[in-house]
């Protein structure tokens, strides 16, 4: 079969290399290059992601794909530290002794919220789709962890949106990042940053597929003989664009995905700002939810310089002059002169990713639609925490119920 891919994301890279044996694949790509969110910059000679990414040690197919693409020897588990800024002050909240010391929650709080924490995994969050994190946590631990703790997290993440998450997210997110000792989080990094994924999938892929760069899908039209994508004539179409953009180019009609946008500072400085500490949640009101000192988890001595992202998100418009905001934030609220930043860059995606709204599960688009497919961060293995497993899992999945289509037309 011929096969248009409408993105290079990773769920359009998986899928392309799960079908380019068998079949002649042309991939879309609006961009100038691949990799959608998992994308990053060049800057003085390293790979540093435009926004920040790390793995888990239970993401089995994406293990899985980097033993068959020859790179696992580049994967290596670095500690992640976590804290909390409040009160114009950091906390830092990896260590028993330092969450003991914590003085925003009483320790029977703490108590409570460990608990919480431990029992995470045993939750089935099919039975929360349609219940509001904020009612659970408020039910289960009460008004004063909710807002000492747990809404600066969900205001960082999804802004106006954070009273319409569903608790199956917020219990997804605690049970995925509870892989902890008492040094931190055990994560996933690529040595050489996460492009080494993205050029992998790239050199595999460009044996029988066309690769086509600066090339947004304009219109998707059902013919006689296949589909049209902006004039030229495919068998079938795998779309992994956002539905509503899909609809809007002549594609399936699907209920609306509720999405969010995100726009990342990311900045080369001489310093570290956060003590050590990887991951700061922001408690105190800021233009960003959270900064992500990437240099307190990858060794600073691989870039020369220290990387910090300042991540924010948004809803609708993105608000004027943010990265001035942002930049000017930063240097006040912790110290940092401008002679001091060598370099920032700002990405902004409007689509970045969904918010798992109650009910989100049941508006989970099927992978096919009308006789072309769809799959990306809305798909099922997305749900409820989108994540670079659930991604390459869209594409595999996808792929593999192409290639049994093929196979039932050949029967007839």
């Amino acid at each position: 079969m011929k096969i248009c891919i409408l993105g290079g994301g990773l769920t359009g890279l998986a899928a392309a290399y799960r079908l380019s044996e068998r079949h002649d694949i042309d991939l879309f790509e609006k961009r100038n290059h691949l990799g959608g969110c998992l994308s990053s910059y060049n800057i003085n000679g390293h790979w540093i992601e435009q926004y920040y990414h790390h793995c888990f040690a239970g993401d089995t197919e994406l293990l899985s794909l980097f033993k068959e693409l020859n790179i696992s020897d580049r994967l290596e588990w670095l500690r992640g530290s976590t804290g909390y800024y409040a009160d114009n002050t950091l906390y830092p909240l990896t260590s028993p002794l330092e969450i003991l010391r914590y003085p925003f929650l009483s320790l029977a709080d703490k108590a409570r919220l460990a608990l919480f924490t431990l029992r995470a995994k045993k939750v089935d969050t099919g039975s929360l789709d349609s219940v509001p994190a904020r009612d659970y946590i408020i039910q289960n631990l009460g008004e004063k962890i909710y807002a000492s703790f747990f809404e600066p997290l969900l205001r960082g993440k999804f802004g106006d949106q954070r009273d319409r998450v569903s608790a199956a997210w917020l219990i997804s997110r605690v049970s995925i990042r509870s892989n902890r000792g008492l040094s931190g989080e055990r994560l996933g990094y690529l040595n050489g940053g996460f492009q080494v994924l993205i050029d992998a999938l790239d050199e595999k892929i460009a044996r029988s597929c066309i690769v086509r760069l600066n090339t947004p899908a304009e219109s998707v039209v059902k013919t006689s003989d296949g589909w049209r994508v902006n004039g030229l004539l495919y068998d079938t179409v795998l779309s992994t664009i956002p539905p509503q953009n899909l609809g809007l180019i002549g594609g399936p009609q699907v209920a609306p995905v509720p999405y969010q946008g995100a726009a990342c500072m990311t900045l080369g400085i001489d310093r570290d700002v956060t003590n050590g500490i990887y991951w700061v949640n922001m408690k105190d009101n800021a233009p960003y939810g959270a900064v992500i000192s990437h240099t307190n988890f990858v060794p600073l001595e691989r870039y020369g310089e220290h990387i910090v992202y300042l991540a924010s998100y948004f809803t609708g418009k993105l608000p004027d002059s943010i990265d001035v905001q942002m930049l000017d934030d930063f240097r006040r609220r912790f110290g940092v002169p401008d002679s001091a930043i060598h370099w920032h860059r700002l990405s902004v995606d409007p689509f970045a990713g969904p918010v798992y709204t109650t009910g989100f599960r049941s508006r989970i688009p099927a992978y096919q639609q009308e006789g072309l497919y769809m799959a990306g961060m809305f798909s099922s293995p997305n749900y409820p925490e989108r994540s670079m497993e659930g991604s390459i899992r869209a594409g595999f999945e996808v792929a593999d119920l192409i290639g049994m289509q093929e196979g039932k037309s050949g029967e007839h």
